[in-house]
């Protein structure tokens, strides 16, 4: 089975059936281990009919005491060494399982974190949950066909071959029942894949859904906009449970079809045998034998309906899987060199100007705009950003990255203790959520200190038990969601980014605090690249340059006052955010 810290290799990514044969691909001799022992048990369990014919005709039927005796110690011992074989094909695919589950959750683990930044720009939150939660269970469930499905096609023909030396239209009988069982359970393995489809995608929707609002739960209550995202909850909810009756109505005929099929295969054979032992076509030991063969090809026959139920299902999950291992990540193909030092950052595309060792800030009525805009300023799209007359896309990523530093107000937070989780490490990465988890450079107590006082933190290291040894939860759960921006706020400070871009780093701030803020920020980024996005006045006024956004695009420039007195549509939009401050 696989390894911890082995390399799971590389998947095909060409579909899910063909990711699906690279599970069984990799773990070929236990495949191939499971398919032996799975074939041998189901032979066997034909053969114990055999054996009972025998015992039957040459030892009942002839009082033949050494042959029944014969005949029953062979049905024993084939009987115990079937047992053993049960037990040891059963551990064989719980293996094969096991290294399909392991070996898939290394390999979209992996590609998420290769992902990185890109990742939740290409997939929900949701759809990632999903997949850890359902779709990989679902893919190694599907590879139990290696075993048993393998099995119940060699049990099959070889009851098949019995059956031709008792009665050549028994065996017709049987070998025509394949094909009727195809054509019964095909239509429906395609309507299955098709509801199972549509109900994953509703589910990874709905799963992103329940996270956004645990996280935003406190500030849906403040707005008082519970109730509406309840209502739209409640309806999601009740789409994705109609969807389940549907993917379960499919699957109530599939596993209906997989018990009733074989059943009434049973009785057309045993009914067919019977009047042919009336007749004295057959022997009683052959009437036997024949009622044994067909109670035994039950579970392959079964095996064939639960194998076209896993496999559908299974197919479906591992698309999902491959759709997410073919997003790629940013293209780290640049060549030329970062400007040797501070140089304007431009972007044609909104006509943005970004002078070095100034406080800028991105002003605009709908806040995607400003946050498109800083995005790609950061590299996080592509665009024909321009810094220092280079081209962004043309200057390799990892230099990018260790100057110009992209601060999202919903960066994550990873559990640890508020000392790590400020101060874990110097290199700035996406959002400073990916800074607080190595150990590798300790935070200076004075860099800490003062990214501390910049955003106002203080009074959180104060009110916790230990102080900066505090243990946090993930995502800050266990602070308030202004806590919890002051933190992301801190830890960008300590990264001390050459260029730093901020979204809304004050949106869930007071008045007060956002005050304080403002005036520390002004004066702990003086002389350093900063931009951040707000239409906030206490920040705005802190300003050493602020760009007014319509549509996207620059509409006017200059400091916060002389818009004001210039432009009614900023003057409309700020003394909005005034008025709400004051109120």
């Amino acid at each position: 089975m696989i390894d911890a810290y082995e390399d799971p290799g590389t998947p095909d990514r060409r579909g899910g059936w063909r990711y699906l044969w690279w599970l069984v691909r990799c773990q070929a001799g236990r495949s191939a281990a499971g398919a032996l022992l799975a074939s041998v048990w189901m032979v066997l369990l034909a053969a114990t009919p055999f054996l009972m014919a025998r015992a039957v005709d040459e030892g009942l039927q002839k009082d033949d005491m050494g042959a029944l005796a014969l005949w029953t110690g062979l049905l024993i011992v084939v009987g115990a060494v079937n047992a053993w074989l049960s037990i040891m094909r059963h551990r064989t695919m719980t293996r094969v399982r096991m290294d399909a589950n392991f070996r898939t959750v290394k390999v979209v683990v992996g590609h998420a974190v290769r992902l990185g930044a890109a990742l939740p720009r290409q997939i929900g939150t949701g759809e990632i949950v999903t997949i850890g939660v359902g779709d990989v269970n679902q893919i190694s469930s599907a590879l139990t066909v290696v075993g048993p499905g393998v099995g119940a096609v060699v049990a099959y023909l070889t009851v098949s071959g019995l059956l031709l030396t008792v009665s050549v239209r028994l065996t017709v009988v049987v070998l025509l029942g394949m094909p009727l069982i195809a054509l019964l359970v095909g239509p429906l393995m395609r309507r299955l894949q098709g509801t199972e489809t549509e109900y994953r995608e509703r589910q990874g929707i709905l799963t992103a859904r329940i996270g956004d609002l645990a996280c935003g739960l406190r500030v849906l209550n403040g707005l008082g906009g519970k109730g509406l995202v309840a209502d739209a909850f409640r309806h999601d909810s009740a789409r994705l449970r109609r969807q389940g009756y549907r993917v379960g109505s499919v699957t109530s005929w599939m596993q209906a079809l997989g018990l009733g099929l074989p059943t009434l295969y049973l009785a057309v054979v045993t009914w067919m045998a019977a009047r042919m032992a009336a007749q004295g076509t057959l022997t009683v030991g052959e009437l036997v034998s024949v009622y044994g063969y067909v109670a035994v090809l039950v579970r392959p026959v079964s095996y064939f309906v639960d194998w076209g139920y896993q496999l559908g299902r299974g197919a479906v999950a591992a698309r999902r899987v491959v759709a997410l291992l073919r997003l790629e990540p940013e293209p780290e193909d640049g060549t030329r060199e970062a400007p040797s030092e501070p140089s304007v950052l431009h972007d044609p595309e909104s006509g943005v100007r970004v002078l070095p060792g100034r406080l800028t800030a991105l002003v605009s009525a709908r806040p995607t705009d400003a946050t498109t805009v800083v995005d790609r300023l950061g590299r996080y799209e592509r665009s024909g950003v321009l810094w220092g007359g280079v081209p962004l896309s043309d200057i390799p990523l990892p230099q990018v990255r260790s100057r110009i530093l992209v601060a999202e107000h919903e960066a994550d937070l990873f559990a640890n203790t508020l000392y790590e989780m400020v101060g874990g490490r110097a290199a700035p990465l996406r959002g400073a959520g990916n800074c607080a988890t190595s150990h590798d450079e300790p935070a200076p107590a004075d860099a800490l200190s003062n990214a501390l006082h910049t955003s106002a933190a203080e009074d959180i290291v104060q009110a916790l038990p230990d102080g900066l040894d505090s243990p946090i939860d993930a995502q800050a759960r266990n602070l308030s969601g202004g806590q919890r921006q002051r933190v992301r706020l801190a830890r960008a400070l300590h990264a001390d980014p050459e260029v730093l871009l901020a979204v809304e780093p004050t949106s869930a701030l007071d008045a007060h605090t956002e005050a304080r803020v403002a005036e520390r920020l002004s004066a702990a980024r003086k002389g350093r690249t900063t931009v951040i996005t707000t239409t906030s006045p206490l920040m705005l006024d802190r300003m050493d340059t602020v760009v007014y956004l319509v549509d996207g695009k620059v509409a006017a420039t200059g400091t916060h006052r002389r818009l004001l007195a210039d432009d009614p549509g900023y003057r409309a939009l700020v003394a909005r955010d005034t008025e709400e401050v004051v109120g």
